[in-house]
């Protein structure tokens, strides 16, 4: 039976899905914004662009680190307050990252922020796996992370235009602004799960021994590395095609679009064909990455590719979020944060791969290669997790001597000629 805070099979996903969604829109339009924004707080700040550049891995150090941190603290804490709490420390962080009046002080800011919005990555996904059945789970965790996704086509966009007309500190304050009413949302909107819901942190330990997991966190940190590293340098890739400087957002949008619809798609086929569509993601970005090396001189494709790319490489963002509950149902937050840093990671690992082949003089074609390589990895670690889970289900089935079949099959046998009563 389907607890009451559950949806009922054939019905709609609950509003919370979509309120925890949009709250994710909001704080990760704080997470991407930045990128447009460097050259603003730079001068502002009196520190170069690259110095300025150490907020993004600020953010990202935070988010790695917290999310497994935060998973355990408050692993018998209630959800929800738990997740507007994290969202307040959201908002005061920035706000004080507004009010900054140093560079130190608003990369302390953005370390905090990064700190609970991992938290609230980690404690959202296990709520949003609760609170539906579990043939939606795909589904639900695609609208999830999908305030992601939105916040790449319209929060980081609307960020750097805010921060442009308003100072890069006008962005800050909006955002703190979009953050509060989805505090409220979830507050209001979101159910109060039972203690019984909660689970313990002595079983949620136990089950992160699962190698499978392990396994399943390796996958997520070389998929996205294999997007995130071509991503990354895409601007850098259009002007060197000789496209114009302002023809570089068309082309964020288009992969922005690209991912979108990627993650629209990937949400639904992650309940019913998880590993086909993990299968055809880990495939589109091996094959569109090695198409994008070779047309890296070509302006004509570059667009086209890249919105392919957007498309493939978020396909499997679902099913990589819902599969670890799969794989983990025990430790419902553990699983899930641990998810969370190896999408970081993955960030983190992508870029720093390329910047070491163009570090080296390789040329913006080698970029798309080395994700193609990732994804070729991807693809091969994928079989070595589903042979681990077939050897796991053996394991579980149970062995019938060659007597223990016979008496069964006799047994049928008794059944079908059996006299009618």
């Amino acid at each position: 039976m389907i607890p009451d805070h559950q949806e009922r099979r054939g019905s709609r996903l609950p509003v919370a899905v979509y309120i925890l969604g949009a709250a994710i829109f909001a704080q990760g339009t704080s997470e991407l914004m930045l990128a447009g924004l460097l050259p603003e707080i730079a001068v502002d700040l009196g520190v170069g662009v690259p110095q300025a550049g150490l907020l993004i891995s600020g953010f990202a150090l935070g988010m790695l680190i917290g999310a497994p941190i935060l998973a355990i603290l408050t692993v018998r804490w209630p959800r929800r307050l738990t997740m507007v709490g994290f969202l307040g420390v959201f908002i005061l962080s920035h706000i004080a990252g507004a009010l900054a009046p140093s560079y130190g002080v608003l990369l302390a800011t953005r370390f905090v922020g990064a700190f609970v919005y991992a938290g609230f990555w980690a404690v959202g996904g296990s709520t949003v796996l609760s609170v539906v059945a579990p043939d939606k789970r795909g589904r639900a965790m695609g609208i999830f992370a999908g305030g992601l996704t939105v916040a790449t086509v319209i929060g980081l966009p609307a960020g750097t235009w805010l921060g442009q007309q308003l100072g890069w500190r006008g962005a800050f304050w909006a955002v703190a602004l979009i953050t509060i009413i989805a505090a409220v949302a979830v507050l209001v909107k979101v159910p109060r799960l039972a203690v019984g819901d909660a689970p313990r942190m002595r079983t949620e330990v136990a089950a992160m021994r699962n190698g499978r997991l392990w396994l399943s966190y390796a996958l997520t940190a070389t998929s996205i590395a294999a997007v995130l590293g071509t991503f990354s340098y895409l601007g850098a890739m259009v002007l060197d095609a000789g496209l114009a400087p302002e023809l570089v957002p068309l082309v964020m949008l288009g992969y922005g679009i690209g991912a979108l619809v990627g993650m629209t798609v990937g949400g639904r086929a992650a309940d019913t064909r998880p590993m086909a569509i993990l299968v055809a993601s880990f495939a589109g970005v091996a094959v569109l990455s090695v198409l994008l090396g070779v047309a890296a001189g070509h302006p004509a494709w570059l667009g086209v590719l890249a919105s392919l790319l957007g498309l493939a490489g978020f396909a499997s963002n679902p099913a990589l979020n819902s599969r670890v509950f799969e794989i983990a149902p025990e430790a419902s937050r553990l699983s899930v944060a641990g998810n969370i840093s190896a999408f970081n990671a993955g960030i983190s690992l992508g870029p720093w791969l390329a910047g070491l082949a163009l570090t080296a003089g390789a040329g913006f074609a080698a970029v798309p290669t080395i994700g193609a390589a990732l994804a070729a990895l991807a693809l091969l670690l994928l079989g070595v997790e589903a042979a681990a889970r077939r050897r796991a289900s053996a394991r579980r089935s149970p062995q019938m001597t060659p007597r223990a079949i016979i008496a069964s099959a006799t047994c049928r046998n008794e059944d079908t000629f059996a006299p009618r009563t």
